[in-house]
């Protein structure tokens, strides 16, 4: 065979007769031969590997089903796109500087990004480097890349709603992430569902969507305000640890306290009781999310923004 023949039949070229193919896949079994990807990426100047960015503490990442079905849908994507995926967590300033140093030296042809915070130094250096880019969510700032969404503050107006109309007349929310958009937004719709009720003492901020967070932020509402009878979690994890302070207190759910949370993830279908909440398609957002960055590797127009559906799934909590 020729040099040119063999190059297109390993490289996945067309225009290569089905006798050559035979001749060379005999070779190949013969000698054992494995392309060198390192010769080969520095050829085509691309590394085939993509960047899933979490920006989440070590704990959360375990501890989040939801980060898991994001990786595992775009995983999936790239797969069969035939690229790897190299998962980078940022948990701190030198994790920051790490990765902007990784990414600048050209490791991967794109990146996935998720929970990206308002003015995010590695949304900078992606945006620096012109880094093909996906992002699950829209940070605030983020600009060239593209981002693939739910209505976070559509669907949180439209569970509080349904628990308003449980018949709670003070109802609170354990509001998560607020430097995020999700944390944000969600919030947002839960303000504009009770609208005139809206009482801010009902609010309580925590850090993170975790568990811990969510048991102690509802501890926090109990002894601010005793007489509260709705709580919305912003997200199932958040809820998760509400129930278990609500326990602790002596309350009963959802008999005296109605409880919702956010993103229908494997917390809410093994808390006592089942939890109501929201249904994200979290696989589904990882998957758009690296499409999309496949596409804009390859010079195709991705579009700005991908919105997902999202829907209520009311269980026995509320």
């Amino acid at each position: 065979m020729s040099r040119g023949t063999v190059s297109r039949y390993v490289n996945g070229e067309r225009y290569v007769s089905a006798a050559a193919r035979e001749s060379i896949e005999a070779a190949i079994v013969k000698v054992g031969y494995v392309p060198n990807t390192a010769a080969r990426n520095l050829v085509m100047q691309r590394s085939q590997a993509v960047g899933f960015i979490v920006h989440e503490p070590h704990a959360l990442f375990v501890e989040d089903p939801n980060i898991g079905e994001i990786l595992l849908g775009a995983n999936t994507a790239l797969s069969e796109a035939d690229h790897q995926m190299v998962v980078l967590i940022v948990d701190s300033e030198r994790d920051t500087d790490r990765v902007a140093r990784y990414l600048s030296g050209g490791f991967v042809d794109g990146v996935i990004i998720v929970s990206a915070r308002a003015n995010d130094p590695i949304s900078r250096v992606v945006e620096r480097l012109a880094v093909p880019a996906a992002y699950v969510g829209h940070p605030p700032g983020a600009s060239t890349a593209s981002f693939v969404i739910i209505d976070n503050s559509g669907a949180a107006r439209a569970i509080t709603e349904r628990l308003i109309g449980t018949g709670r007349q003070r109802i609170g929310m354990i509001a998560a992430a607020l430097d995020r958009d999700s944390g944000a937004d969600r919030l947002a719709g839960f303000t504009a569902a009770l609208g005139d009720r809206f009482d801010e003492r009902l609010v309580e901020a925590v850090p993170l969507y975790s568990y811990s967070a969510g048991r102690d932020g509802m501890q926090a509402l109990l002894e601010r305000a005793p007489d509260i009878d709705g709580v919305f979690a912003a997200s199932d994890a958040v809820a998760a640890g509400a129930l278990e302070a609500l326990r602790a207190a002596g309350r009963r759910v959802p008999d005296d306290v109605g409880v919702v949370g956010f993103d229908d993830s494997a917390w809410a279908k093994r808390t006592l009781p089942a939890l109501s909440t929201v249904r994200q398609p979290a696989a589904g957002l990882g998957r758009q999310a690296a499409l999309l960055v496949l596409d804009q590797i390859r010079g195709v127009s991705a579009p700005n923004e991908m919105l997902l559906d999202s829907a209520i799934v009311w269980r026995d909590s509320a």
